[in-house]
């Protein structure tokens, strides 16, 4: 029995459900963290003559994570940004999966080439 054969409609479709979702997704986070935050710290007043930059917690994954649960607005800020930021990663991911279902062998390379470049600046911190 053969698999039924994903059309390109189809593929550029779920890219662009991918797209709307994880902006959208993405967007309410940022609102939710910046609500919370502004809940929290809203009253408090600014000092300029000192630069007080981001706490510590927001530099690592578990730092974030922990945030979040503790409910703290920055951390879930962070989070949202970080969704922004990986959506078109999944994106391209999901190109890579739709061409491999094509058979498109040429194009599945191309795209696992830019997916490995993405990772490779994001975990080395050197662009291109």
């Amino acid at each position: 029995m053969m698999q039924p054969k994903l059309h390109d409609t189809e593929i550029q479709r779920i890219i662009g459900w991918i797209l709307r979702v994880g902006v959208i997704l993405s967007m309410l986070i940022v609102f939710i963290g910046g609500c919370v935050y502004l809940y929290r710290h809203g009253a408090e007043t600014v000092h300029y003559k000192e630069f007080i930059g981001v706490p510590g917690f927001v530099h690592s994954a578990s730092g974030i994570w922990h945030g979040i649960l503790t409910f703290r607005g920055r951390a879930i800020i962070q989070a949202g940004i970080i969704l922004l930021i990986a959506t078109p990663v999944v994106r391209v991911m999901f190109s890579a999966i739709g061409f491999a279902l094509e058979r498109d062998w040429l194009y599945t390379a191309i795209t696992l080439v830019v997916l490995v470049i993405i990772a490779a600046s994001a975990l080395t911190g050197h662009a291109g």
